[in-house]
């Protein structure tokens, strides 16, 4: 009987990726992945640090699975690991801790899981430029859409963020080896491949290419797929990407697209490297070129010194926007940021009211982008899990939606005609799968 591991992911999209390439080392060593509820042998905690939450949440899944198996080995990794390794050393029963370079190499690092008096600390310096860590979902990753990981890094330095220190400079995958990695994913039957990276649009620095080079030659690789940029700064989402997305089927219709403020005296405050004028023409420009587009926006509020004249110029900014949805972020204090040293502090019961009403526009703005598309026909892909008599999924411009639970759908590209919203989802009536779209025309 094979040994157990269960693994977890906080954080981003590029943790998705990365900690199946985690998972697949164990598979390759002999063990079985199982889910975090259930008892294993190993848990492993792919970890970010981009939030105070981010981290007290690790700090709780760790105690959680200890009190499941309290004989468990425990590996911590990731940007928090990266960034504070002696803390996370210091919770009784963490056995390893191991930095954003180091989780790639765990089976050569770790001679075995059993658990010694001392806490093993695998923290180097960050790779150089020429170094990458490619990662992209395997058969650990129990998901339909698949992750794969082009670009690592940033060299943007916003003053709220502390991801450069945890992932060093931008570099990227090769262009060759990431349509490689593509057609790898396209074998094993994935449908969706999401781009991700720390900075995808900055995709190709240092190695004279671009993100739109890279997706011209994604395209064109043979197979029933679509891809997904996980998100984009707004200052590298160039025309020749916006073309694209309009031109081609295998480009989902959909950006997130980061905005963080409205207020032009914030956003230079974050050293943000647009303006908020910016920002609109291009949101204008992308759904006139688009009409059918998703876009999400990532927004922070009470970030130091934060006026409520200036909230409510970003609440209002966003609600004139024909954008689709929000996350919004509560500003935290993050070691070793210019912003935590930053003079106008904003009262956390402040700031958690702020978050709640830009949470209730988020709603305000997905209904009617959701009601829109009602009539419409939409490709979905489903997720193969059965919820009560009802699937899942997603359309091309990111819209959630449910039908009757059929096993043949899963994972299948099907065209549907999108009907009323409830609940947060569209309900829909399959009409085909994507090989039969023809014959749906012809019906009707």
């Amino acid at each position: 009987m094979s040994n157990k591991v269960a693994l977890h992911t906080l954080g981003c999209k590029l943790n998705f990726s990365e900690t199946s390439t985690i998972g697949n080392q164990f598979i390759n060593n002999g063990y079985s992945v199982v889910d975090f509820k259930d008892n294993a042998d190993v848990y492993v905690f792919n970890t970010c640090t981009v939030t105070e939450n981010a981290e007290r949440e690790c700090r709780q899944l760790i105690r959680r699975a200890l009190r499941k198996n309290p004989a468990a080995y425990i590996i911590v990794t990731g940007c928090y690991a990266q960034l504070r390794p002696y803390e996370i050393a210091s919770i009784e029963g963490v056995d390893a801790v191991l930095g954003s370079d180091e989780k790639f190499n765990l089976f050569s690092i770790l001679q075995d899981f059993n658990k010694k008096e001392l806490t093993c600390i695998s923290v180097g310096t960050l790779s150089g430029l020429n170094d990458f860590g490619s990662a992209y979902s395997t058969e650990a990753d129990s998901r339909t859409r698949a992750f794969l990981k082009i670009q690592d890094g940033c060299d943007y330095n916003c003053s709220f963020c502390t991801i450069p220190l945890a992932r060093g400079s931008s570099r990227s995958l090769a262009l060759d080896k990431a349509i490689d990695q593509l057609k790898i994913l396209i074998d094993q039957g994935y449908k969706e491949i999401i781009l991700t990276g720390v900075n995808v649009g900055d995709y190709g620095k240092n190695i004279s290419k671009n993100l739109f080079d890279l997706l011209k030659g994604m395209i064109y690789v043979n197979g029933d797929f679509r891809i997904r940029i996980s998100s984009i700064e707004p200052n590298l989402l160039s025309d020749d990407i916006l073309t694209l997305v309009s031109q081609s089927e295998k480009m989902c219709k959909h950006f997130h697209i980061p905005l963080q403020s409205g207020s032009p005296r914030v956003l230079k405050a974050m050293q943000r490297r647009y303006t908020s004028e910016y920002y609109e023409q291009l949101i204008l420009k992308a759904k006139e070129l688009i009409p059918e587009l998703g876009i999400g926006v990532d927004v922070i509020v009470g970030f130091p010194g934060e006026t409520e004249e200036e909230f409510i110029h970003t609440h209002n900014f966003l609600r004139d926007l024909p954008v689709s949805y929000l996350h919004v972020f509560t500003y935290s204090e993050r070691p070793d940021t210019k912003a935590i040293n930053m003079s106008g502090y904003v009262d956390i019961i402040e700031r958690k009211r702020r978050n709640n009403i830009l949470r209730n526009l988020s709603d305000k703005k997905k209904i009617p982008f959701y009601q829109n598309m009602t009539g419409t026909v939409q490709q979905v892909i489903f997720e193969g899990a059965d919820h009560d008599g009802f699937m899942y999924g997603f359309t091309s411009n990111y819209i959630k939606v449910k039908t009757v639970f059929n096993p043949e759908l899963t994972n299948e590209i099907c065209n549907v005609l999108i009907g009323n919203y409830e609940n947060g989802m569209c309900n829909v009536e399959v009409l085909s799968t994507k090989n039969s779209v023809d014959l749906v025309k012809e019906e009707n």
